[in-house]
């Protein structure tokens, strides 16, 4: 059944993947998934899910509150219509504004991150009638169309040139982004933690000092919370480590729960009002569908009680712990952790070895990706809601995973 299932994905999905994989040897295919672990198709394999597809999981698989949140939803809820009012789409759009930063109290929704992160941007520039979207070098919003401008060069290039107005500059580096900045700057763009790039944590006033440059020229101040927000870094969203209140604020991946796509473009009165004119200038056919909103909430639910994040916290000082005592067995690959609560990033000695510790671990029962912008770097993103033992065996296959990648690179 696997290769029948591994052969049909191959002739009629992607070819190119079904190659990549197993030439890695990685053919893995999701079977039975259950709160943080997953298991192969044909029942053999068992991994911890510390990729959590970014975020998507952070409350492990099919968790049980937000698949009766589904449930219930089903028995009267369907897609909706998008052009009319929707008691469904403002209860979840009122929770939001109760749990945002500032006065961030209007939200659109979108079926997808880069969808938000297309009306953030189309939105900056709407507001301010300029053009330049400043993002980071390495950074990462999407695959659509101006998100997809923001990116990397290897994700666009393939498509024709990129079109004029986007400037990229190093990440946590005020700055160059002080020397970028003119009167034309219609907004800067950050992930709170660039996951792609490598988990780089930016200093505690990088954030702060981004918010006067924005306030200085004019321009608006849009983060990027889809993989760090609902409390991966211990808090609700990331930014809140940095006492910064962006303009504009996009979610995604964890708000769905795992269950039910959903991602939101948040954003204050002052920015709402741009939509006066014409309310119907932006629409999305999927984004707050009805069905899909009690998910949400339910999400919020969870993942805004204080003991949640509290407990977030204390799994992110097992990990740092646990890493001290790995970066002294390991010196020779090892570099250290990157952390900012569970939102976390192995840093190594060199490219090599993102790619080695993710087939490795593979090996070992975790799944860990390495970060595509920065291979040096395997992502450690495991569910929030794993216990402390789970934790410590993560650490002990992740140890046995670093032993493994040592012995292929030869560095021991």
């Amino acid at each position: 059944r696997k290769s029948a299932i591994i052969d049909r994905f191959r002739r009629h999905v992607s070819s190119g993947k079904a190659a990549f994989f197993e030439n890695v040897g990685v053919d893995f295919v999701f079977g039975r998934r259950e709160g943080p672990f997953v298991w192969d198709v044909s029942g053999d394999k068992r991994l911890i899910n510390c990729h959590c597809n970014g975020g998507v999981f952070n409350l492990g698989h099919r968790h049980a509150d937000v698949i009766a949140a589904l449930q219930e939803s089903l028995l009267t809820n369907d897609i909706g219509n998008h052009h009319l009012i929707s008691e469904n789409r403002a209860l979840l759009a009122r929770q939001l504004a109760q749990l945002l930063p500032g006065d961030l109290t209007y939200t659109v929704f979108a079926a997808g991150g880069g969808e938000a992160i297309d009306l953030a941007l189309k939105l900056a520039r709407g507001v301010t009638g300029r053009q330049t979207i400043i993002s980071a070098g390495g950074g990462y919003h999407g695959h659509t169309g101006l998100a997809l401008s923001t990116g990397d060069p290897q994700y666009r290039d393939p498509f024709g040139p990129n079109p004029p107005g986007f400037l990229q500059v190093p990440f946590n580096d005020t700055q160059a982004l002080a020397r970028a900045m003119d009167d034309t700057t219609a907004a800067v763009i950050f992930e709170t933690v660039p996951a792609t790039y490598g988990t780089p944590i930016p200093g505690p006033d990088f954030y702060p000092s981004v918010r006067r440059l924005c306030d200085q020229h004019g321009a608006l101040l849009i983060i990027d919370e889809v993989q760090t927000g609902l409390g991966r870094t211990g808090r609700l969203w990331g930014i809140e480590h940095y006492h910064t209140v962006p303009d504009i604020m996009v979610i995604g991946k964890g708000l769905s729960g795992g269950i039910y796509p959903m991602a939101a473009t948040c954003f204050g009165a002052a920015l709402e009002s741009f939509f006066h004119a014409n309310p119907f200038i932006h629409i999305s056919t999927f984004g707050g569908a009805e069905v899909g909103c009690p998910v949400a909430m339910r999400v919020l639910d969870i993942s805004s009680r204080p003991e949640f994040l509290k407990q977030v916290t204390h799994l992110a000082g097992i990990f740092k712990n646990g890493f001290e005592q790995l970066q002294s067995k390991h010196p020779e690959i090892l570099v250290g952790l990157r952390q900012l609560g569970l939102m976390m990033g192995i840093e190594m000695v060199d490219e090599r070895c993102g790619p080695v510790l993710s087939k490795t671990l593979y090996d070992n029962g975790i799944l860990s990706v390495y970060a595509n912008n920065d291979t040096r770097v395997s992502q450690l993103l495991p569910p929030l809601i794993v216990e402390p033992d789970l934790a410590y065996e993560i650490l002990e296959r992740i140890d046995a995973g670093l032993s493994a990648a040592k012995q292929l690179l030869e560095l021991s």
